[in-house]
């Protein structure tokens, strides 16, 4: 069986693992000349810690997990109004017990598989024709019409996926905006965090966040609440100048950190979307991760998501030898995949009030999280990663 995958980031190089242990022909296309680095920090939780742990790859992980404490709000002055530590909720709290930039993770994984699966860089599926008995692809770089065919094509490319539009159809379709957009980029680190992940709110549904990495390096992220559409696809500038637009009078750090977006390396502009697809695969062609399904960064399970998705998709299709293994694929993951892309209380609204007295009225709740009754209630909450149980696959044994 020769499977194709696009998409080098989690979800993609997890699959490919995973199947070539089942003696499966993996090659995995990706837009980006090399693999990705950066990004910000993610966490590995619940279910997915065990798929890892599977993997081998927990030793990997550890040597490269981020130390942080833990996460507190602040006002205009940096005084911390709420706090909570990484080690509330078992470790399974707003902040996890394993932090990981996802640059990192990614290449944990690229790094265990290269040497048993093809990777091609800088390349992208453009067409896919799907007949009884395989998918003939056609690639970017195939100037002279050259393609290729596969059993299976899977689509982990993320909330914009290029396989989707394809086999699926328009984004619109698919991708449901929350009315925010969110910037990452990287920062010089400013030496007094200690160790601690600090979000600041501003009237006007204004969000800052700062959390360190390390080599001197801190992530910083600037979300505002916006119901004009497109802005993800705006030319990098006119982002900038938008972002500089909505934060000119917010406090704390912020004058800073927006200072240093124009020298950032690897800024990014998105906006804050689920994706809702009712049926994760059409033909031969399967989605997997935040292509099939994402909660949004609101929900923060979008890691765990893609490595036990892929942990169960590759031993269907391991089984199954084919495409009867989608339909099984999305029984077993529907019930996890619905709760673990719910929002929580309150979405969006919540996460950037949009007067004084709603951002009060959010530190105070952050503060009542770790008192009863609140803390049991999030304790459900939290416990929405861990809600799998992991299926054995004879791929694990061999």
């Amino acid at each position: 069986m020769r499977v194709l995958i696009s998409g080098a980031g989690i979800a993609g190089p997890a699959l490919a693992h995973w199947l070539q242990l089942g003696g499966v022909d993996v090659t995995v296309v990706e837009r980006a000349q090399q693999p990705r680095v950066g990004g910000q920090a993610v966490d590995i939780r619940g279910a997915a810690k065990r798929v890892v742990e599977r993997m081998g790859l927990m030793p990997d992980v550890m040597a490269l997990r981020l130390d942080e404490r833990g996460v507190a709000t602040v006002d205009d002055r940096g005084r911390r109004t709420s706090e909570m530590p990484a080690d509330a909720f078992g470790g399974e709290g707003f902040v996890a017990e394993i932090e990981i930039m996802r640059g990192d993770l990614g290449r944990v994984l690229y790094e265990a598989t290269r040497d048993r699966v093809e990777y091609r860089f800088g390349t992208r599926v453009t067409a896919i024709d799907q007949s009884g008995d395989g998918v003939v692809v056609r690639f970017a770089d195939e100037e002279d019409g050259g393609q290729e065919r596969f059993d299976v094509v899977v689509g982990a490319d993320g909330v914009h996926s290029g396989v989707r539009a394809i086999a699926f159809g328009p984004e619109a379709d698919y991708v449901r905006p929350l009315g925010a957009y969110m910037a990452w980029f990287s920062v010089p680190d400013p030496g007094d965090l200690d160790h601690w992940m600090y979000m600041y709110n501003a009237p006007g549904g204004l969000v800052a966040g700062l959390r360190p990495e390390r080599d001197g390096i801190a992530k910083a992220y600037l979300s505002f609440t916006s119901a004009e559409p497109g802005l993800e696809r705006a030319p990098v500038r006119e982002q900038q100048r938008r972002l500089a637009e909505r934060f000119a009078r917010a406090r704390w750090r912020v004058p800073e950190l927006l200072a240093a977006v124009p020298e950032a390396p690897d800024f990014v502009l998105d906006s804050i979307s689920q994706v809702r697809v009712d049926d994760w695969s059409r033909g031969r062609v399967v989605l997997l991760g935040d292509a099939g399904y994402c909660g949004s960064p609101l929900a923060g399970l979008g890691t765990s998501l893609a490595l036990v998705g892929a942990y169960v998709l590759a031993g269907e299709l391991t089984q199954a030898r084919g495409v009867g293994a989608f339909a099984a694929d999305q029984e077993r993951l529907r019930e996890y995949v619905a709760t673990a892309t719910e929002l929580p209380p309150g979405g969006i609204g919540a996460f950037a009030p949009q007067g004084r007295a709603m951002i009060r009225m959010r530190a105070m709740s952050m503060r009542m999280m770790l008192r009863w009754p609140m803390k049991q209630i999030l304790a459900g909450q939290f416990a929405k990663a861990g809600a799998f149980d992991l299926p054995d696959y004879e791929m694990v044994r061999s």
